[in-house]
């Protein structure tokens, strides 16, 4: 398998795997590798080259890799491994339009069902993912993000709707987060989770919809961004 950038190898520092949770493990592995801009378009992973710079078996990365795949951010390189799949313009807009459709009712459906007790957990991924935010940190605040984001969903009861988003998400993340460290937006995103919660707790289903939308377009690229802060007639950079 072929090194990152300038050969550096960009896993070395991640192993080893503890073996109870590897596959999951492994799959953050590669996910923080190619928000981070670690891994490159075009890299070739070989399942075991990779499971052996971590430290274990070759079965559980395989499935991690193929999880990817199924997530469409991985694709399979017929004899040879796989690669990160590269979204153009459209895509990425399809993809937004996609989780505008599912995200955005979701959050007016929790601020009208409440939370439970889930509210204590939820403002501990806030508080980490705000510190990761000021700290320049994206790949923590990229774990962070995530629990959030799937810990709200995940209240609907709808496990497919967590499955669906979450792999959404994966296919936006890469560019994404790389748009928000550019454009220096990780704590004004970091700040509207707090937003979105209180929102929620407050049952004001619109405005929980309104900071969600808002929310995601920060992460946008292209004319899916373009058309939502035109309408919302917002400067997209922080205040």
């Amino acid at each position: 398998m072929s090194d990152g950038p300038e050969g550096v190898d960009v896993f070395a520092a991640e192993r080893p795997l503890a073996r109870a949770t590897v596959k999951d493990q492994a799959m953050a592995v590669i996910r923080r590798a190619m928000v981070a801009g670690d891994v490159v378009p075009g890299q070739i992973f070989s399942a075991s080259a990779l499971a052996q710079r971590l430290g274990v078996s070759n079965s559980p990365v395989r499935d991690a890799l193929m999880e990817l795949v199924h997530g469409g951010i991985m694709e399979v390189v017929p004899n040879r491994g796989f690669r990160m799949v590269v979204l153009d313009e459209h895509d990425l807009a399809e993809v937004y339009e996609l989780r505008r459709m599912l995200e955005v009712p979701s959050m007016g459906r929790l601020a009208r069902s409440g939370l439970g007790d889930r509210e204590p957990a939820l403002r501990e991924s806030v508080e980490l993912c705000t510190r990761a935010a000021h700290d320049g940190d994206a790949r923590e605040f990229l774990v962070h993000d995530r629990r959030f984001h799937l810990g709200l969903l995940e209240l609907l009861g709808n496990g497919r709707l967590v499955v669906t988003v979450d792999r959404l998400r994966d296919q936006t993340r890469i560019s994404g987060m790389r748009t928000l460290v550019e454009r220096d937006l990780l704590v004004r995103s970091a700040a509207e989770h707090g937003e979105l919660l209180d929102a929620i707790v407050a049952g004001a289903a619109e405005q929980a919809e309104q900071i969600m939308v808002r929310h995601m377009a920060h992460g946008a690229v292209g004319r899916w961004r373009t058309e939502v802060h035109g309408a919302a007639g917002t400067d997209p950079r922080p205040a």
